[in-house]
């Protein structure tokens, strides 16, 4: 049986308040570094999970933004009604710590990082010269929610993302909903990295499916990250 497809609630973001409640959420890619000047990375931007920062700290919320290597030109978050923190990380290592730190605090998480999945297993001294073909040993980079589980907040909510090719989103998003112990996960096509829209579907743990805006494919990211808040909110309360 299909799940019920929640219409877009644009009133719920105005209307709700997040005072009283402390907010982690992480953002932008994390860099793996093979050597002093070269590193594993991504092209996560950042901006969806500025954007999701700055619509709880509208709504009152003590935010705490962990914000990895980010070197688009992007706005720095504003003070809003409630207010922003800004903790930077490089690595996986770094935001492990970071998120160990936080957690026990945190109310809502919001996991809008792009953790790399790889790192070198062995870091280079010094910088790589070019010369001969050479090979790169990778070693997988540990899933840091399940890792910093025991340091979660009881009763916290926690909103994961899965960035996937279409054919495999919904499998793929639903079985990491499973496997984190997640309130809800936000898939997104890869079709939108690098795009000022979203094309995103949210599954939550009650096996409901919800979309900020079920009749258009697109909608801002701004416009979708203050409709997550609300929906988050609603979730918690």
């Amino acid at each position: 049986m299909q799940s019920p497809i929640s219409p877009y609630a644009g009133e719920r973001g105005p209307s709700a308040s997040a005072r009283g409640q402390r907010v982690l959420v992480t953002a932008g890619p994390t860099e793996e570094p093979i050597d002093e000047v070269r590193f594993i990375g991504n092209r996560s931007s950042g901006q969806l999970g500025i954007a999701v920062a700055e619509a709880f700290a509208d709504l009152g919320a003590e935010v705490t933004l962990a914000l990895g290597p980010v070197r688009a030109a992007l706005p720095q978050p504003h003070r809003g009604a409630g207010g922003i923190r800004i903790e930077r990380f490089r690595t996986a290592a770094d935001l492990r710590a970071l998120m160990t730190r936080e957690l026990p605090s945190a109310d809502i998480v919001v996991m809008a990082a792009a953790v790399a999945d790889f790192r070198p297993a062995a870091r280079e001294a010094g910088k790589m010269r070019r010369g001969e073909a050479r090979s790169l040993a990778l070693e997988p980079v540990e899933d840091l929610l399940s890792a910093t589980r025991e340091a979660r907040k009881p009763g916290a909510c926690i909103v994961g993302f899965a960035l996937e090719p279409s054919d495999e989103l919904e499998r793929s998003a639903r079985a990491k909903l499973e496997r984190k112990d997640l309130a809800a996960i936000v898939a997104n096509p890869l079709e939108t990295m690098d795009a000022p829209d979203i094309d995103a579907t949210v599954y939550v743990r009650d096996g409901s499916v919800r979309r900020a805006a079920p009749t258009a494919a697109r909608i801002a990211k701004t416009d979708f990250a203050r409709w997550l808040a609300g929906e988050v909110l609603a979730m918690r309360g």
